[in-house]
């Protein structure tokens, strides 16, 4: 390919347009767009080139003597192959840049498809062998911009201004790209505390500190992830993840980064909490970009709001991603609605894993109460014990019950009742949920 792509500034330029049909309109709705004066020569004028105020019409054939005027750019759009071939030729005699619409490559430039998102440009080229495609690739772009696009890029703009006022020349490039690097991979414009603290470490001589984000995966495949969850994967530094997480997420991430497990799973050797928290606040003290990759949701008995509180208490900036959590997303794997119209109308999340006591979670009289769902996490260990309690203290031996194990552990779906959930489910593989409640049974229209 010949072609070198450039961009020109066109606000205030001067440029023909010899056509006035749908093609001429629409190249004169793009140049006007980008501030150009316009003026258009046709013997016919089409509606759209008629409502564009921004347009100067000479209602009449193309002449010679119009390409006299210093044009920046000429269009020839004409319906007429002979009427653009001569305004190519002449085009070229005179050393004026002309984009032949209804041949290209025979022009001296190619139209390209454009995003325009504040003040980002990308503009598509398939160097005329395809048009179309040059339309689809740019829908496809368009589909993975963040959402915040226009804002972030106005926000580095203005901290372009803030570096230039108050930083030495030596350190701008610097804190200009560690900007840009914290702003898109936050997917949001950076507040004015974190480009304080980002301006200070520089004006100091120290390295940026790092981000972790503590990111949801879910609780099956990879594609239950939210869309921001994944696009952070795809461009961290580092990816801090647990035991049972889709396998497909760490292909998912940069070739670069670096991929630490750091699970914990019943019956298996464990990372020590304080051990992972220290190797999220290591890697983003060397400036790295931290995920930390977790089963369902980070703060439902995930321990995020512990790693929080520790990144918080280092100085490290972090963020919150949710994830589908198990306690919803497992049943609805077989079926199950946790709440049901009718029929359970309040869900209790309760952790069965109690290290402060070591026995059944507290309130359990309480639990035996309540009519709605009412979801065990990490206690098949402990699931005769749990049945009994519930049953001791006014559970209906007979309300529905069920084992339920999904996402990337071994599937299986044991129903029974609380009476007998235990003897049936006594060969059942962690991890697992226990659910008790009547959408645990068969449920009627």
């Amino acid at each position: 390919m010949s072609e070198f792509p450039m961009f020109v500034e066109l606000a205030g330029e001067s440029c023909l347009v010899v056509g006035g049909g749908q093609v001429a309109g629409r190249k004169a709705r793009v140049l006007t767009d980008c501030g150009a004066l316009v003026t258009v020569a046709a013997p016919e004028i089409g509606e759209e080139l008629k409502r564009n105020p921004a347009v100067t019409i000479l209602e009449r054939p193309f002449r010679e003597e119009d390409l006299e005027k210093d044009w920046t750019l000429v269009i020839a759009a004409s319906d007429d192959p002979q009427v653009n071939a001569r305004v190519t030729v002449l085009c070229r005699e005179r050393r004026i840049p002309v984009n032949r619409a209804d041949e290209q490559g025979k022009g001296g430039f190619l139209f390209p498809a454009l995003i325009h998102r504040g003040d980002l440009t990308i503009g598509i080229s398939t160097g005329g062998a395809s048009p179309a495609a040059a339309g689809y690739f740019r829908r496809l772009i368009e589909t993975v911009l963040p959402e915040k696009t226009e804002k972030m890029l106005a926000s580095l703009r203005r901290c372009r201004e803030v570096v230039s006022k108050k930083l030495p020349k030596e350190k701008r490039r610097c804190a200009l790209l560690a900007a840009a690097k914290q702003t898109l991979e936050k997917g949001d414009c950076l507040t004015q505390q974190e480009q304080q603290r980002l301006l200070e470490c520089l004006e100091k001589g120290e390295s940026v500190t790092g981000r972790v984000h503590l990111v949801g995966a879910g609780c099956g495949s990879a594609d239950l992830i939210t869309v921001r969850g994944l696009r952070l994967v795809q461009s961290c530094d580092a990816l801090v993840y647990d035991e049972l997480i889709d396998k497909a997420l760490l292909d998912a991430a940069p070739p670069w980064a670096e991929k630490i497990s750091m699970g914990k799973r019943a019956g298996k050797e464990s990372a020590r909490q304080e051990d992972i928290i220290e190797t999220m606040i290591s890697l983003a003290r060397q400036g790295k970009t931290v995920v930390r990759l977790k089963g369902g949701d980070p703060y439902l008995f995930g321990r995020g709001g512990e790693e929080q509180l520790a990144l918080q208490a280092a100085g490290i900036v972090w963020d919150e991603v949710p994830g589908i959590p198990s306690a919803i997303g497992i049943p609805a794997q077989f079926g199950i609605p946790v709440t049901h119209r009718n029929v359970s109308r309040s869900l209790h999340i309760i952790t069965a894993h109690t290290a402060d006591t070591g026995g059944l979670p507290p309130d359990m009289e309480k639990y035996a109460q309540l009519s709605g769902t009412l979801v065990f996490l990490m206690g098949l260990g402990k699931l005769e014990a749990i049945s009994k309690s519930l049953m001791e203290n006014g559970k209906d031996p007979a309300t529905p019950a069920a084992v339920l194990s999904g996402g990337n552990a071994k599937q299986q779906c044991i129903r029974g009742s609380l009476e007998t959930i235990a003897q049936l489910a006594k060969d059942a593989q962690a991890p697992a949920i226990i659910l008790v409640g009547a959408v645990a049974g068969e449920l009627e229209r």
